[in-house]
């Protein structure tokens, strides 16, 4: 693989089929859900009234899906292979919210190369990652596919 750099990422070229990555891990904090609430202005009890979320089949308040796959994305972008060769996050397919973030739970992404297509007339090329957010006890809370265009390497 090559050198990584968090400043510019992989050329879209250093993307291979079937290649892995892990991302590190980042506990999701009390914290992080209010803030994401007020950003957001979801302030749904099931996030923000523990009594409230006690009632629920969850039985505690639990962090916002939105808020979730924001993390992993930043941590995505934390592994070092998505920088600044990124063009733009082009979509997000088939994206399921398998089980409750719950605060204090500490996620991390796996990420697998499932597809390139080199798209020369924008200079580059779209990557598609298969993407699994795990909790700390390895179970897959989250997972889909993300597509991404991504810079070519200078001529």
């Amino acid at each position: 693989m090559p050198t990584l750099s968090l400043n510019t990422g992989l050329f879209f070229e250093d993307f291979q089929l079937g290649q892995r990555l892990t991302s590190a891990a980042r506990t999701v904090t009390e914290h992080d859900v209010a803030a994401f609430a007020g950003l957001s202005g979801d302030f749904n009890q099931i996030h923000t009234d523990a009594e409230f979320a006690k009632t629920t089949p969850f039985g505690q308040r639990i962090a916002h899906g939105i808020l979730g796959l924001a993390i992993a994305s930043g941590l995505a972008v934390q592994t070092g292979i998505l920088g600044a060769n990124v063009m733009a996050f082009r979509e997000i397919n088939e994206w399921k919210f398998v089980k409750p973030v719950f605060f204090g739970d500490t996620i991390h992404v796996e990420m697998e190369v499932t597809e390139t297509k080199a798209l020369p007339r924008l200079g580059g090329g779209s990557v598609t990652l298969a993407v699994k957010v795990n909790n700390q006890t390895n179970e897959t809370v989250m997972k889909g596919a993300w597509t991404v265009l991504v810079k070519s390497k200078p001529a």
